[in-house]
């Protein structure tokens, strides 16, 4: 079972970097047809905007089903890792790498079917992508669980409701760098940028419960394995910032009406601290350290 994973997680790279060449090339065809349909006419202001077309559309159907094979693939690749282990994604950095890869496909595939606006992969896809090709490169040996991690259950929800989260953010990340290249609307094929922000609003709506919950259930189980909820350890704190990161987002949005430039600023310091509550554990140690790699 553990070969096989192994194949799928290959497979999934595969599909992934597939995917992304077609999604950009759909974001490319799309701005070359606007551009030709525009050429030789006059216009008084350089933006440009995004076109479909019978090849541009063809082209964004095949990235969009290449990229629900990336999901299925693993999928499947999590869960011949799981009968093999007999527990859950969250033994070492391996394994949540590729949780954190799936988290993020699935998140793109739910707002592209919901807002249609596939150029988001152009920012989603790499990210899922890094993240499988990081999973490549450190140890995937499958070892017993240290006595922290004998709680199966309820680090399988813990992980799994952080990697729902995880995915959002990194929607919103996306959203959020595509709207400050283009802060004056609508350029080179881009979604506008009002969609771009309703876009990164909604996944952090749909994140934060769940970043919440990921932390509630981290000190449920630290009570369990260390006797304490909360023992300030570098991934607990990183954790919190984060979450006081996302909820400043929100209050700013909602009671304070920040819109643009500043909310997506916001978004990417908010991705920031993810990866960094996600690796610091690697550089500053603390009760987290079981990653497989110190």
């Amino acid at each position: 079972m553990e070969k096989l994973s192994w194949y799928f997680v290959i497979a999934s790279i595969l599909w992934t970097v597939m995917a992304t060449v077609l999604y950009l090339g759909y974001a490319l065809s799309g701005l070359r047809a606007t551009r030709m349909r525009t050429a030789g006419m006059e216009t008084t202001t350089p933006a440009v905007g995004f076109m479909t077309g019978p090849r541009t559309a063809g082209i964004g159907s095949y990235a969009t089903i290449v990229g629900w094979l990336a999901v299925v693939t693993l999928s499947f690749a999590l869960v011949f890792r799981a009968i093999a282990t007999g527990h859950g994604p969250f033994q070492n950095m391996y394994e949540f790498s590729l949780a954190f890869a799936l988290g993020v496909l699935v998140s793109y595939m739910y707002f592209e079917r919901k807002y249609h606006q596939r150029v988001l992969a152009l920012i989603a896809m790499p990210v899922a992508l890094v993240m499988m090709l990081y999973a490549w490169t450190i140890p995937s040996t499958i070892e017993p669980l240290v006595p922290a991690l004998q709680n199966n259950l309820l680090l399988t929800v813990h992980v799994a409701v952080a990697i729902v989260a995880y995915g959002s953010f990194a929607i919103a990340f996306g959203a959020a760098l595509l709207y400050l290249v283009q802060p004056d609307g609508g350029r080179w094929g881009l979604p506008k940028p009002q969609v771009l922000d309703e876009i990164g609003y909604r996944a952090v709506v749909v994140g934060y419960p769940f970043l919440t919950l990921t932390i509630i259930l981290g000190a449920v189980w630290a009570n369990t394995a260390w006797g304490t909820y909360w023992s300030w350890d570098p991934k607990e704190t990183a954790s919190l910032v984060t979450w006081l990161i996302y909820g400043a987002y929100l209050h700013a949005r909602v009671v304070r009406g920040w819109r643009g430039q500043r909310a997506a600023l916001l978004l990417v310091l908010g991705f920031a601290a993810v990866l960094f509550t996600y690796f610091g554990n690697l550089f500053f140690g603390g009760l987290h350290s079981y990653s497989g790699l110190t």
